[in-house]
């Protein structure tokens, strides 16, 4: 079972076209399952990126 280390959520705002429709969009964050000291966690991959 890993732990869930990063506090991201998703996040929210509207999908624009030309003619200016908007439609709700969410972005979700790039969580990754690592292994860190022998405990597998789910970070961020930025976060990740720092801990390298």
């Amino acid at each position: 079972m890993a732990k869930n280390i990063s506090t991201k959520k998703p996040l929210a705002g509207n999908k624009r076209s030309h003619a200016l429709n908007s439609t709700r969009r969410t972005q979700k964050p790039n969580l990754q399952k690592k292994t860190i000291n022998g405990e597998k966690v789910i970070i961020s991959a930025r976060e990740a990126k720092k801990l390298k």
